[in-house]
């Protein structure tokens, strides 16, 4: 069972593993820790991870990126239409409402949703994983900010359904971060808890939590976040003043054209990391736009001035995560900035005036996310044993019930009211309600969110509606217990729905006259009455008769006068007890999520993802064969005119060196673009022509070092046959002439290989292989070693040892004359039972 954790940021993605020594961060295809959370089209098939990267720059308007700002969002959100202009490929409005993405792929122009793309980015996360596994990867916990929505959370299972992933959670990245952090302190305290501030500046977002520490115990206090300011927005700050400055003293307008603009975003980027250490930075970049080269500088002050907007926002999220922790300065132990954007100096700057303290980096900032929930996998996973840590996580947003007619009951009894806030803002995640709903029919309640104004402009305050029933009540009103559920993922849900019905029966009693016998008998049933304080017994049995197999029963059900207790007077009328009986029925409960992906569109996407899979392994097993081919033009080229030329004659060396020039010709021209087995037939009409010549060199080479084993062979089983040796005085002289005979044999074939393979020249063909060779040695191996290593046979002892015995031993000479062996010498000393002997 695979234990994985997932971060999947806004520009590249980290593979988390659990091992038996610990956590590791695997590798990608090109040896690194992070791999581009990017997908590429082309008109043959798609790219993932770093080669999406790779043709990013030369395909920009088919290679989708920053899929985290699309996910679970609607077209008209204010937050997407500014990001808009940040994508080079085509965004529109889809029919739901909803984002489509336009590629061109495989000949035409398709359209994708980001759950689908964010698919394929998981789907490569767990080819990763697998490959460093060595194992099929399902289970996995994937980081979330903790700001997603309820249907930005559900677009991530569909897209983990999507890449053949079972999420085990979906974890903020916040408590991820702290998880990591936390688990490993081996001084937290068991009272008094530490607080500690994690700041994590990715990419994109900006989020913070507060976080409490005790022995084995983490819990959020406060959070906040700023959906729109990360480290691409400082990068964009430095494309637009570049952007100008190219206009005036370059005429160029590097915002039309998306490659210029892609290239001028990287650079501003790799400008940003290099004022971070440095008080300065140059920019330069050749053959931009209209095969101009461009140069630039830039002042660390200057570029604080033009982010000072940016930097100005930093302190909300602060001042509202302390806000919800309830906790003054002086209570926060440390602060942790971690995220790609936490190295710019001015930003933690702020975070030392706002905290009253410096800011750390214990944490890796680009892995810990993905360390986290690596951890928080292995709690949730049974394969690994984790130390015991427990982690309470809070739920952003209040989710409020709304329904029409009376209200329901909560579970301590309190009267409830439309609209009422079911899970609080900073609720435990996960976390369960039980409501009581009186209702004499099907009806409908809906969950929303009871606060819109932290929700990304026009989302929806309606999260989805939950209809229960049908049932149908043997009273006005049935009284329905709901189990309502925020679970691991943050997402809400109705586990269950409960009919509780009570209705009265009547059980027949037979009234026994008072007798010692009977009080005795009957003293388990009145225990058991007693031992529930009084209350009524719900029995659905029927307690009226006392049943015996072997005996019939009377009319009236009690047991004939010949039971064993005959000596009772029974009376046989009987008197009816009404007792209340609670029946629950499971009543059926349909959802309905508002934005939510229907399952037959889930399912079409999971069939489509197979496909695209299966067309990018073709298209991988033809890449390789049209190498080969390529491969072995180019070396088989070289090999005829150094390690091949003494094998080849000159009309081969002609006609195969003609035909690699054709191949390379055609490999080039209408060979470009054809179908797997055209390059295998391909290989194979060329080795045709190769193969025979690489044989002879290959031969030659191996020939000699069996052709010396097999003469070391003969020549040590024939002297070993021919010598005087006493070690071999106990074989028979007539075995010993067969090895010799052997071995001549042998040695006379060796002879005449050689002197045949000798008489050729090296452009032919070999006489003899040497498989051949190796064949003859075993076979002369297997006939000689038996003969040559039997066995000396044991000495018999002497019979005078016999005769020395004195008289009166209990130890006596068997038939044969040999000499019996003493218990003791049979079995073991300390098990041999006593021997009794003859005195004489």
């Amino acid at each position: 069972m695979s234990v994985v954790g997932l971060d999947v940021g806004n520009e590249t993605g980290v593979v988390g593993v659990a091992r038996q020594r610990g956590i590791d961060v695997v590798l990608n295809e090109e040896s690194k820790r992070e791999t581009p959370a990017m997908v590429s089209f082309s008109d043959k098939q798609r790219f993932l991870g770093t080669a999406a990267a790779a043709s990013s720059t030369m395909n920009p308007k088919n290679t989708i990126s920053q899929i985290k700002r699309l996910i679970g969002k609607s077209f008209s959100d204010p937050e997407l239409q500014r990001d808009l202009h940040l994508f080079p490929f085509v965004v529109t409005e889809a029919a739901d409402g909803g984002v489509a993405i336009h590629v061109h792929y495989l000949g035409e122009t398709r359209s994708f949703t980001p759950t689908q793309v964010l698919g394929m980015v998981l789907s490569n996360l767990k080819s990763i994983a697998e490959k460093n596994l060595g194992t099929h990867v399902v289970d996995c916990v994937i980081g979330i900010p903790v700001y997603f929505t309820e249907l930005q959370r559900r677009a991530y299972l569909d897209a983990a359904a999507i890449a053949g992933l079972h999420p085990l959670r979906l974890m903020h990245e916040t408590a991820a971060t702290a998880l990591a952090y936390g688990i490993y302190k081996t001084d937290l305290p068991e009272t008094e808890p530490i607080h500690v501030v994690f700041v994590d500046i990715g990419h994109a977002s900006m989020q913070v939590c507060v976080a409490a520490f005790k022995k084995g115990q983490l819990k959020i206090l406060g959070q906040g976040f700023d959906r729109s300011l990360g480290g691409r927005d400082f990068d964009e700050v430095l494309f637009h003043h570049f952007a100008e400055k190219f206009k005036e003293e370059y005429k160029i307008d590097v915002v039309s054209n998306p490659r210029a603009s892609h290239r001028l975003r990287a650079a501003c980027e790799k400008l940003k990391k290099v004022l971070s250490a440095n008080p300065m930075a140059p920019l330069s970049i050749e053959c931009l736009m209209e095969e101009k080269d461009v140069r630039g500088f830039i002042k660390r002050e200057d570029f604080e001035k033009l982010a000072y907007p940016l930097l100005e926002r930093v302190k909300a999220p602060l001042e509202k995560a302390l806000a919800e922790s309830q906790l003054p300065l002086d209570k926060i132990n440390a602060v942790e900035v971690v995220g790609s954007g936490s190295r710019i100096p001015a930003i933690n700057r702020i975070l030392a005036a706002f905290f009253k303290k410096e800011p750390g980096r214990t944490l890796n900032a680009s892995e810990c996310i993905a360390r986290g929930c690596t951890l928080q996998c292995a709690m949730l996973s049974p394969t690994f044993r984790v130390r015991e840590f427990e982690v309470q996580d809070a739920f952003p947003f209040p989710i409020a019930l709304a329904w029409k007619g009376s209200a329901p009951e909560s579970e301590e009894g309190d009267q409830s009211h439309p609209n009422s806030v079911v899970f609080i803002k900073g609720n435990p995640v996960p976390s369960t309600k039980m409501l009581t709903f009186y209702r004499s029919g099907t009806f409908v309640f809906d969950a929303m969110y009871a606060d819109t104004c932290e929700l990304p402009p026009g989302t929806s305050a309606k999260i989805g509606s939950f209809s229960i029933g049908p049932f149908t009540p043997n009273s006005e009103k049935g009284k329905l217990k709901i189990k309502i559920r925020l679970n691991l993922h943050g997402i809400v849900s109705v586990e269950s729905a409960t009919l509780i019905e009570e209705e009265e029966v009547e059980l027949p009693v037979n009234k026994v006259k008072d007798h010692p016998q009977a009080r005795t008998e009957a003293s388990p049933m009145e225990t058991d009455k007693e031992g529930t304080g009084g209350n009524k017994i719900e029995m659905d049995v029927d307690i009226g008769g006392y049943e015996h197999p072997a005996q019939p029963l009377s009319e009236n059900g009690v047991p004939s006068s010949e039971d064993k207790f005959q000596n009772l007077e029974t009376d046989s009328s009987k008197e009816a007890v009404k007792k209340k009986r609670t029946k629950r029925i499971d009543v059926p409960v349909n959802e309905v999520i508002v934005g939510g992906l229907p399952q037959a569109d889930l399912q079409k996407s999971v069939e489509k993802e197979y496909e695209y899979a299966l067309q990018d392994r073709i298209m991988e097993e033809t890449k390789d064969k049209k190498n080969a081919v390529e491969a072995y033009v180019y070396d088989m080229r070289n090999k005829l005119y150094e390690k091949l030329q003494d094998y080849v004659t000159d009309t081969e060396r002609e006609e195969l060196s003609t035909k690699l020039q054709q191949t390379e010709d055609w490999l080039y021209e209408e060979g470009e673009d054809e179908t797997k087995s055209v390059y295998i037939a391909k290989l194979e009409e060329l080795k045709k022509l190769g193969d025979p010549i690489e044989e002879r060199q290959k031969e030659e080479e191996a020939r000699g070092p069996v052709m010396s084993e097999l003469w070391y062979c003969i020549s040590s089983f024939r002297e070993a046959a021919c010598s005087n040796d006493p070690k071999f005085d106990h074989i028979d002289k007539a075995e010993k002439e067969k090895v010799i005979i052997e071995c001549s044999k042998a040695e006379e074939w060796l002879k005449d290989k050689k002197y045949q393979q000798d008489a050729v020249p090296r452009t032919a063909n070999p006489i003899v292989r040497a498989t051949e060779i190796k064949k003859k040695t075993e076979f002369l191996d297997r006939f000689c070693k038996p003969i040559m290593m039997k066995p000396k046979p044991s000495a018999p002892k002497a019979s005078s040892a016999q005769a020395a015995e004195p008289k009166g031993s209990d130890r006596k000479s068997s038939a044969d004359g040999s000499q019996p062996s003493t218990a003791t010498e049979d079995m073991d000393t300390d098990t041999a039972p006593a021997q009794e002997t003859d005195s004489g």
